[in-house]
């Protein structure tokens, strides 16, 4: 007998994941799934993401779950359980973040499928929510970094796989006319050190005519005098990064993965949790990953220069098609 495992059956699978990069990465990773993922539902928060990601889907919407958010794990309890009791999902599959504490549990306690994909943000090891599902009797880890596959936790590839550098040794842009910065959809933390810093730097590299598209959430951006959007449609925003000159983000998966997409290199300010910026340090080691391999020039907000966003404007990201399967297995 060989040490053999076989790939889930097609068949109808509800796939969860919170806004934002969770949202992305398993848009992204669903048609890798295929044929495996067969007919899908989507359970996610109600915003302008999910909304445009999602269009024409069938999609469940929960109450937005901020992180270490256990009273709202709960509260979205009962709604997995009506839906997983409907008898209509072979599976459930999430990648996270708090939401699939409230959905892979309730599906192994019924006897459904479950496999949790632990986000590409995590280089080092699981994040607090791939910890507590690896409690989880009869949960499927997956990883995308094989240095930490061990035990339960299985590699089937990254999101980052499929990007190289081009060779630009004859770019000379020195000024941007289409700037985008994001600062992603968190609900929960600012990051007005992060916009204040690019007020100072950002116009050495602007053009005459520049214009700059800022969407920072929930970043207080008073007195500061720029014209700031909270929110902004998926669609609109990848628009608006394929005509960019130059994209500057937080360290958001999401952000990060729609840059590349368009062929360009972000320059990525990684928001802080000591300084209140966000819940833990992974936003730092998805910057790390990504400058390493060449995709992102990282820096700290009060560190940027002009020249760090000339070598960005100056850098050509190529989106090659090696995207092999992610094989859900049992």
């Amino acid at each position: 007998m060989g040490n053999h495992q076989k790939t889930t059956h097609a068949g109808r699978t509800l796939l969860v994941a919170s806004t934002g990069g969770h949202l992305e990465q398993l848009s992204r990773l669903r048609r890798r799934f295929a044929p495996a993922a067969g007919e899908v539902e989507w359970v996610t928060f109600d915003d302008a993401q999910a909304r445009s990601l999602l269009a024409g889907e069938t999609v469940h919407v929960v109450p937005y779950i901020p992180p270490r958010g256990y009273a709202r794990v709960a509260h979205a309890m009962p709604t997995a359980a009506r839906l997983l009791r409907s008898g209509r999902f072979d599976r459930v599959v999430s990648t996270g973040a708090g939401i699939a504490l409230a959905f892979l549990p309730v599906a192994r306690a019924l006897g459904i499928e479950a496999h949790y994909v632990e986000s590409s943000a995590r280089a080092s090891g699981p994040s607090l929510t791939g910890r507590l599902i690896s409690r989880v009797p009869g949960v499927h880890l997956y990883t995308q970094y094989p240095t930490w596959a061990a035990g339960r936790w299985k590699y089937a590839g990254s999101l980052f796989d499929g990007y190289s550098v081009v060779d630009t040794a004859a770019a000379h842009t020195s000024e941007a006319r289409q700037v985008v910065v994001t600062l992603g959809t968190m609900r929960t933390y600012g990051f007005r050190r992060a916009v204040e810093n690019l007020l100072r730097v950002l116009p050495e590299v602007l053009a005459p005519d520049a214009s700059v598209l800022w969407q920072v959430g929930v970043t207080d951006v008073s007195g500061l005098g720029i014209d700031a959007r909270v929110d902004v449609p998926a669609a609109e925003l990848h628009a608006a990064v394929a005509e960019a000159d130059l994209v500057i983000a937080h360290s958001g998966i999401g952000s990060c993965l729609a840059t590349l997409d368009a062929g360009k290199c972000p320059v990525l300010l990684p928001r802080r949790h000591e300084l209140g910026e966000h819940v833990d340090g992974h936003q730092q080691m998805i910057a790390d990953e990504l400058e390493r391999r060449g995709l992102a020039v990282s820096r700290a907000p009060e560190d940027l220069r002009a020249e760090d966003l000339r070598v960005a404007m100056n850098r050509v990201i190529e989106k090659r098609d090696v995207a092999q399967p992610f094989r859900l297995t049992v």
